[in-house]
């Protein structure tokens, strides 16, 4: 009998094996996130003490924990006011997850436990491949928590000095806590009813969130590399920057500045009017921080110029940096892509930057991600101008792209129609959420069919008219 049953276990065992090493990495890391979300969705209907009155629909507690998961920062509930702070906390747990990703955690476990990581799970977990082949990956696996938990501690002190003697200082505690955590992971969820309105003249709020939210953005991979070069700086050795960094810090200081400048000009007499100057320049670099991708808003951006609204979107379309907690086509993408055009203009076949040739395959790796990622926003769009509004001035077309962009790519800005979205815009705004997260590629190789044997024949090339 103990036989029989130790035979089942073994067979049992075996057939689980099988089962995940046939799961392809993208289908687990999708898996990840989808078990977080519906962890995150039962929890907020089930567990008691999370909100101040009524508890939120299967679909409102799906969408706010897709929305937290996700990074994302769209409500609709008020954090400030319909959560307790238990509610608060669970949400931000949810947040904290997703912005790491369940398998660094997943990762960091195991290596905690004495199990050296295996190459397959190495590669899921960092995604360095060929980019940075001189850092370890299982080093680089402590060091993305140990980052996260340094920032986001070093941003709650920094804000609770700050808002102590404006809240209190009991009352500052758990807001600086939530909104360092929610600013390094790039989600717009605040305690603020009205978000960061309130710390319009505070500029130092600003500049710290700001700085948390650009730390976020810029991707694990290089903040692992500039941690080493000043290592070796230290021990007066060389260490060498690779190219995917030095792309990611030049094309993200020359959006910032850009942003800066015309958030300036299109703001300076709207929403911007009657502040101190230096409050004014404060506001307009946060404009240019926050869409990529945190989607905090020191202002109302429902009553911004149909300019400041419109580069917000593109600003949003750009995102942060891979391997970063935000989301976007990533700052890599369209750098990429500004380079091959720029190559082909000069009448070069070969792109290059700083010294260095770009593979054939990144570029059109960048290509894919950018026609995907436009097609799925197009298709976004034209679901939400589909659904019904109760409000149809103010959900008009800038207003509905808007919200579709900003749910791609994971930011939280809303021009104000979020609240009362119907039930096909609801879901069409949770998928939007969930495929801008996990990308568009990772998604589509996830649900791509296996092919049955590899092709051994080609048909012959024959050319087409472009342009």
């Amino acid at each position: 009998m103990r036989r029989a049953s130790s035979h089942k276990w073994d067979v049992t065992r075996v057939r689980w094996r099988s089962l995940l090493q046939s799961v392809t990495p993208p289908q687990l890391f999708i898996g990840s996130f989808v078990v977080l979300i519906l962890f995150g969705t039962a929890g907020m209907k089930l567990l008691p003490g999370l909100y101040t009155g009524e508890p939120l629909s299967w679909l409102d507690a799906l969408f706010t924990s897709t929305s937290a998961v996700c990074v994302t920062g769209m409500i609709v509930a008020d954090i400030g006011t319909h959560f307790t702070l238990a509610g608060q906390a669970f949400l931000l747990l949810l947040v904290q997850l997703g912005g790491l990703g369940m398998l660094a955690f997943t990762s960091l476990i195991i290596l905690a436990l004495g199990r050296r990581l295996s190459l397959r799970e190495e590669a899921l977990s960092t995604g360095t491949g060929s980019v940075s082949p001189h850092i370890n990956p299982t080093r680089l696996t402590y060091d993305v928590v140990r980052f996260t938990l340094v920032i986001e501690a070093i941003g709650a002190v920094l804000l609770y000095i700050i808002w102590a003697p404006q809240l209190g200082w009991k009352e500052a505690f758990w807001p600086a806590i939530f909104h360092s955590v929610c600013a390094f992971c790039n989600a717009g969820f605040s305690t603020f009813s009205d978000s960061l309105i309130g710390f319009q003249r505070s500029p130092l709020t600003l500049l710290v969130i700001g700085g948390l939210t650009i730390v976020g953005g810029l991707g694990f991979l290089t903040l692992e590399e500039f941690y080493l070069r000043y290592k070796a700086g230290r021990q007066n050795a060389i260490f060498r920057i690779s190219l995917h960094s030095r792309i990611v810090v030049v094309s993200t200081v020359l959006l910032l500045l850009f942003g800066w400048v015309m958030f300036a000009i299109f703001e300076w007499d709207t929403t911007l009017a009657g502040l101190p100057l230096v409050d004014k320049f404060c506001n307009a670099f946060f404009l240019s921080v926050t869409p990529r991708t945190a989607g905090f808003n020191s202002i109302d951006y429902s009553k911004a110029s149909d300019s400041a609204n419109l580069l917000t979107i593109l600003l949003m379309l750009v995102g942060g940096s891979p391997g970063s907690t935000a989301g976007g086509l990533k700052t890599t993408t369209f750098a990429i892509i500004g380079l091959v055009a720029w190559s082909r203009l000069r009448g070069d076949n070969i792109t290059t930057f700083g010294n260095r040739s770009v593979r054939e395959e990144t570029t059109d790796r960048a290509i894919g991600v950018f026609v995907m990622s436009v097609t799925i926003v197009t298709a976004g769009v034209f679901m939400l101008t589909t659904a019904g509004h109760p409000d149809p001035e103010r959900a008009n077309f800038l207003a509905r792209m808007f919200e579709a962009v900003s749910a791609f790519c994971t930011v939280g800005l809303s021009l104000g129609i979020t609240h009362e979205l119907s039930l096909l815009g609801r879901w069409t705004t949770i998928l939007l959420m969930f495929i801008g997260r996990v990308g568009p590629l990772t998604f589509a190789a996830a649900i791509t069919l296996r092919r049955r044997g590899d092709r051994s024949f080609r048909y012959a090339y024959e050319d087409v008219v472009v342009g």
